[in-house]
């Protein structure tokens, strides 16, 4: 694991998990800490702000961190989160910046109720969990960039969705959603659809997987979008996500969500 990588999860685990809310900040960022969940401030009095009042509010928290990707400056965290025993479940999906010390330095989430079984018998974080194939990591990330401007955004073509997803093997980890390519084909054919991605502001990629983060509309409102992808031999084959409206600007304590 990098530097990077341990800065970051352990910002998560000895912050958040064990209430080292301070001490933490304090380690793992660097000179500015600039924050895009919208009701957290900026810097490190935000963190403790936010978090020192959580932590007493939640004192039982299971906290486990599933997947990290590494892609030059930026990182990827998948993390399941469980408050006080299962009253509430989240599947959180981060992305940070950090500076040349390898320090946290800006970070981005969407955070979305925990799904125990998808409609195909999943969870929302359930699967494989290797990563591989590192020298096909631009191939991959230029795949998924693809398919989401072709297939997701307005001005694509929604019919090419075949060129970037499996049609013999596509798990699905959306709460809505089952297996497969016949299911969600139907979903971005549709000339009504409920979900339009309008631009990539982050995508990280390490060998098989590639996470993005998006700026959407669901029913025409403001959302965050961030997903998971697994590639196979160019292929999409794997997906988990994360959806969050984006509340009104004069309820930011920040720069915004983005």
């Amino acid at each position: 694991m990098s530097r990077k990588i341990e800065n970051a999860t352990s910002l998560y685990m000895e912050g958040i998990r064990d209430g080292n809310v301070r001490e933490a900040v304090t380690t793992y960022t660097g000179d500015r800490y600039t924050q895009h969940s919208t009701g957290v401030r900026d810097g490190v009095e935000g963190f403790v702000e936010f978090f020192e009042p959580f932590v007493a509010r939640n004192p039982l928290r299971d906290i486990r961190i599933v997947r990290t990707l590494e892609d030059g400056r930026h990182l990827f965290v998948h993390a399941y989160q469980s408050l006080n025993d299962g009253e509430a479940e989240w599947v959180t999906l981060d992305f940070f910046d950090t500076d040349s010390d390898d320090r946290i330095i800006e970070h981005w989430d969407v955070i979305a109720p925990y799904a125990a079984e998808t409609p195909s018998g999943h969870t929302s974080v359930d699967g494989p969990t290797e990563i591989r194939d590192l020298e096909q990591t631009d191939g991959n990330k230029a795949l998924v960039r693809a398919m989401i401007t072709d297939v997701l955004m307005e001005g694509g073509d929604p019919h090419n969705v075949g060129r970037y997803i499996s049609a013999d093997h596509y798990v699905q980890h959306n709460r809505e959603v089952a297996d497969g390519l016949e299911q969600f084909r139907p979903l971005v054919l549709a000339a009504d659809r409920s979900l339009v991605y309008d631009k990539i502001v982050l995508l990280v990629g390490q060998g098989n997987f590639v996470a993005t983060l998006c700026r959407a509309r669901w029913e025409g409102a403001p959302y965050a979008q961030a997903d998971l992808f697994r590639i196979e031999d160019g292929l999409i084959v794997e997906h988990w996500d994360a959806a969050e409206p984006i509340g009104p600007e004069e309820e930011w304590v920040n720069s915004g969500k983005f």
